[in-house]
């Protein structure tokens, strides 16, 4: 099964017609991925720990992890199985590979980076959903190698699944003009080159090897979520662009496909 980096950008893709992300997400099961995943991994920029850690749960709650957004979007719900096998799974699959893991979090639901691009792909949500978190005191690496060990769960129909934003500069949205801003676009078509062109180091090492890259990302934790989706598809895989837009002249939701096979 391929793994996917989805950019969500702003929480407000749950209920903005006008954003094409959105569209995109909402034809997923038509135009991009066909087969059923028996469950969904999910890497989030929104959940940050010290050690990898996966959330251990009967049934996942909805987070409001956002503030100042319109109220009929705190009363959306997406209560999913959660999928403790695969927790489990997971933990094995990273100990294995000498990664140190944290404690279960028991109690934990899903954060807006998985919920609101999973409501729009699977809307019914019936498919049971683990999250992993992911360390900002660690680098790129750090977060493909974790991928690498996860590569397994591709062949057991787990969906891999990493929620962030190609670029991430909350500081820079332009709420008047949606001109994209040119040191944005650098870096989004740096990054859209390296992909393409299998330059996964490069993509690792962005920080010295993008331009604009503390631009684009002041703080790692929106990017790292793409070096996993990257690593657990392996070195030899291909990445497709499959879907990209601007909102607010800085947040591109360039979204990415990695394949084993050709795309």
């Amino acid at each position: 099964m391929d793994t996917f980096y989805i950019s969500h950008g702003s929480p407000s893709l749950s209920i903005d017609d006008s954003l094409p992300a959105r569209h995109f997400l909402k034809s997923w099961k038509e135009k991009v991925m066909e087969q059923r995943p028996t469950s969904i991994l999910v890497i989030s920029a929104h959940w940050e720990t010290e050690l990898p850690t996966v959330n251990v749960v009967p049934r996942n709650d909805t987070m409001y992890d956002f503030y100042g957004f319109p109220k009929s979007m705190y009363k959306l719900k997406y209560p999913a199985p959660g999928a403790p096998e695969l927790a489990k799974r997971v933990k094995e699959l990273l100990t294995a590979s000498n990664f140190r893991c944290g404690n279960d979090d028991k109690k934990r639901g899903l954060d807006h980076g998985a919920w609101v691009p999973l409501m729009l792909m699977y809307p019914e949500a019936d498919i049971p959903v683990c999250q992993l978190s992911v360390q900002t005191n660690r680098d790129g690496t750090h977060h493909y190698n974790m991928g690498r060990a996860l590569a397994p769960l591709r062949e057991e129909g787990v969906l891999i699944i990493g929620s962030g934003s190609a670029t991430h500069n909350l500081g820079a949205l332009n709420h008047i003009n949606e001109s994209v801003l040119p040191w944005a676009y650098e870096f989004d078509n740096w990054l859209k080159e390296a992909l393409l062109d299998g330059r996964y180091e490069d993509v690792n090492h962005y920080e010295e090897k993008a331009p604009h890259a503390r631009k684009a990302h002041p703080w790692p934790e929106h990017f790292y979520p793409l070096h996993v989706a990257m690593g657990a598809a392996g070195k030899d895989a291909k990445a497709k662009l499959i879907h990209h837009s601007w909102s607010l002249g800085t947040l591109s939701y360039a979204s990415y496909q990695f394949s084993t096979r050709p795309t």
